[in-house]
Parts: structure tokens; C-alpha cells; sequence
């Protein structure tokens, strides 16, 4: 008797617990849902993810300026070299001789020039010296016209003098046109401003730079890579040959689909990690950059929407982001690797295509510098070696085979010092 009226108490003792613990359940989830809730209010709505996300890079090809044959090649895939540095040699016997032919071409025209200053200043006194003649034959005329009058002088010799007087105006008339002739070939101008200098000149300038153009130095410091050049190739113009890539100057193309653009702005904040590293490592950058359209619209195949069978895809925009330097320097990356990234857009003042003109080119290589400079010196030094000959009374000047000569530089090849003027 006792034991049937015990059991309705234990079920109502049961179903207590379970209540109690379907309260504690839910209460969790409601806890958790109330923390998420918050969590994404605050933080969540304003990060932006992707994990199509790849670290990008200039690939600097290496190409000849000029077709030639492939007699050095100086670097080989994987290996780090520094602006500056020979990576391909072309060979160089062509342009030297061309080269040569411009140097004593310049040297005769200097020359030539040279000889048309001097010719002006014959004719001048050449013009003086027809003066001369025309004032004596004036007064010898004068002379016989008086005599003439007291029947001392006969017609015939009068008459000569005549004739002579004429003859001599004649001739300062013609030495007067060619000295403004050869004049009109040298007005306002110097041996060295002359045109047919400044042509001749010119072509050295040129032949210099087919010299120095057989070395291939490379633009910038980084790592080789697409090496497809071998010895003996003959290479045209614009033939790449191989590859230098700046691992100091990488960068990260993350592709967002159209949806997450709406709050980007460039300036925006990121965090970046790598799956070469892990996410033990995170590097920080900056939005710097949208693409112009989705990759479809940039691919080497476009889609053609205009069809019966259309199906909608979510486009991806490609958007840059700048890495922190110190970062890259400590924890280095290679082009092509995946990156997982979050943006946070936080900040949304800006607009979303804001048009920002580059104050600066953002790459530039000085390597050819000093190779025009170099041409230009040996154009002066020729120049001057064969304008100083008249200061030295046509004798040719000390060590004028050296000084024709452009010294090498660290970017120049070293056969230019060695070429003859």
C-alpha cells in the first residue's frame, strides 16, 4: 500500500531535474546566442574574410635591346643578385667595330669643321685683300683720267685701267659671296654645337649604347627565376631570356565577392596569415587598392553571359593589399602563396573608388644611368682630342688614344674602355 502511493512522488521528483536541466540548456544557448549576438554587433559586421587570397609580385623580364648571340650567361634560377649585376653577355664584336667607325667619323667631322672656321677666316682676309685691289685700281684709273686730259696717257691704256677697275670689283663681289656662303655653314655656331658635330655625335652616342646594351645588367635586386636562355642562342629584340623577382616588394591580391566591396575603403586595416607560416605568424597590412573589374571580366577568356543557358555566379573583385615591411623582411614570402584575409571596415569615411593620382612612380632602376653618361663623356673626349689640334699646331695631343676612350663603370661593360676612338 505503501509502495503505490511512493510512486507518483519519484516521477514528480524526475521530471523536476528534467526541467531544471532543459532550463540550464536553454539558458546556455540563449547565453551563447546573446554573447554571439554582441560579438558580431561589435566586431564580426565589420571584418571582411577571404581565403582566396594570394601573394603577387613584379616579375621583371630580362630582355636584349638588340639581336645578338648569347656568349655569357652570369645567373642561374633560385639565385639572389643585385641591381646592377651581369646576368646575360651578348657578344659584342659587331658593335665595337660600328662603334669604331662612328668614333672616327665624329674625329673627321670635328675636323671638317674645323677647316670651315679656318676657311672663313681666309676669305675674310682674302675679302681685305680685294679692297685693296679695287682701291688701287681706283686710283690708278683716277690717275690716268687726269693724265688723260693733258694727252699724256693714251685711250687704250686708259682703258685698261678701266677694265682693271672693273675686273677688281668683280672679284671682291665673288670673294664677298662665298665668305657669306661659308659663313651661312658656321653662323652662331661652335665646332662643337655645329650640326654635322652634333650628327656625327650622335651616332657615336648610339653606337656606344649597341656596345653597352650586349651586357644585360639586372634592373633590380631579387631572386632569378624563368631562366630560358642558353649559350650560343641567337636572341632578337624584346626576346625574354629570364626573370628577376623582389621578394622585398610583394604584395597580396585577395579577391572579395561583390557583396563584402560595399564597406571596403582603401586605408582600411588587414590581418594576414600565410599557410606557409600558419597562423602562428600574422602579418598586418593596408587596403591600398581596388581592381577596375571582377577576374572574369580581366580573363584571356571573358564570359559571354548573352546566352540561353545562364546561370548567376558571385564575381570576385581583386583588392591590394600592402604588406608592413618589417614584417616581410622578418618572415619572407614567395609569389603565389595562399593567404588567409581579414579586413576590418571600422572606418568607412572614405569612398569606395576614391580617385588618387601616384605622386611618385612606384618603380624606377638607375642601372643605364651611367652608361649615357659614359657615352656622352667619350663623345667630349673625342671631340676635344681632335678640336686641340689646332692649339697645338696640327700635332695630335698628349694621350689622345686614352682620353677618347670612355672610362668602364660598375654598370658599364668593361670592353668599352677598351675600345679604340
Amino acid at each position: 500500500m505503501s509502495d503505490t502511493k511512493s510512486t507518483p512522488k519519484n516521477k514528480t521528483n524526475g521530471n523536476g531535474a528534467r526541467k531544471r536541466w532543459l532550463a540550464i540548456v536553454v539558458g546556455a544557448f540563449a547565453l551563447i546566442g546573446i554573447a554571439y549576438g554582441v560579438y558580431w554587433s561589435l566586431v564580426l559586421r565589420y571584418e571582411q574574410s577571404t581565403d582566396d587570397a594570394y601573394v603577387s609580385g613584379n616579375v621583371v623580364q630580362i630582355t636584349p635591346q638588340i639581336a645578338g648571340t648569347v656568349v655569357k650567361i652570369a645567373a642561374e634560377d633560385t639565385q639572389f643578385v643585385k641591381a646592377g649585376t651581369a646576368l646575360v653577355e651578348l657578344d659584342p664584336s659587331d658593335a665595337k667595330i660600328a662603334l669604331e667607325q662612328a668614333d672616327a667619323k665624329l674625329a673627321k667631322t670635328v675636323r671638317d669643321v674645323r677647316g670651315l672656321f679656318a676657311t672663313t677666316a681666309q676669305l675674310k682676309a682674302n675679302v681685305d685683300m680685294r679692297n685693296a685691289d679695287v682701291a688701287r685700281a681706283a686710283e690708278d684709273l683716277s690717275r690716268r683720267q687726269r693724265l688723260a686730259s693733258a694727252g699724256a696717257v693714251s685711250g687704250e691704256e686708259l682703258q685698261h685701267a678701266r677694265d682693271a677697275l672693273t675686273s677688281a670689283k668683280a672679284a671682291l663681289a665673288a670673294t664677298r659671296q662665298e665668305l657669306a656662303a661659308n659663313q651661312a655653314r658656321v653662323d652662331r655656331t661652335t665646332v662643337e654645337n655645329h650640326p654635322d658635330v652634333r650628327a656625327a655625335a650622335a651616332q657615336v652616342h648610339d653606337a656606344y649604347l649597341d656596345v653597352a646594351r650586349t651586357t644585360l645588367p639586372a634592373p633590380v635586386s631579387g631572386y632569378v627565376a624563368k631562366r630560358s636562355v642558353q649559350l650560343g642562342q641567337r636572341v632578337a629584340p624584346g626576346a625574354p631570356l629570364m626573370a628577376v623577382v623582389p621578394l622585398d616588394q610583394v604584395w597580396v591580391d585577395a579577391n572579395f565577392k561583390e557583396p563584402q566591396l560595399a564597406t571596403m575603403r582603401i586605408g582600411q586595416p588587414a590581418t594576414l596569415t600565410a599557410d606557409l607560416y600558419g597562423g602562428k605568424v600574422r602579418y598586418h597590412g593596408t587596403v591600398v587598392g581596388f581592381g577596375a573589374g571582377t577576374g572574369s571580366a580581366f580573363a584571356l577568356l571573358p564570359a559571354q553571359n548573352a546566352t540561353g543557358n545562364w546561370i548567376k555566379i558571385v564575381q570576385r573583385v581583386p583588392v591590394r593589399i600592402a604588406l608592413d615591411q618589417q614584417e616581410l623582411d622578418a618572415h619572407p614570402l614567395q609569389v603565389g602563396l595562399s593567404m588567409q584575409v581579414d579586413v576590418d571596415t571600422h572606418d568607412r569615411d572614405g569612398e569606395r573608388l576614391p580617385q588618387l593620382a601616384q605622386a611618385t612612380p612606384p618603380l624606377t632602376t638607375d642601372v643605364y644611368d651611367a652608361v649615357d653618361a659614359a657615352a656622352n663623356k667619350r663623345v667630349q673626349a673625342i671631340i676635344a682630342a681632335n678640336d686641340r689640334m689646332a692649339v697645338n699646331g696640327g700635332e695630335a695631343p698628349p694621350n689622345t688614344a686614352h682620353v677618347a676612350r670612355a672610362p668602364a663603370t660598375a654598370n658599364a661593360p668593361r670592353h668599352l674602355a677598351a675600345s679604340k676612338s
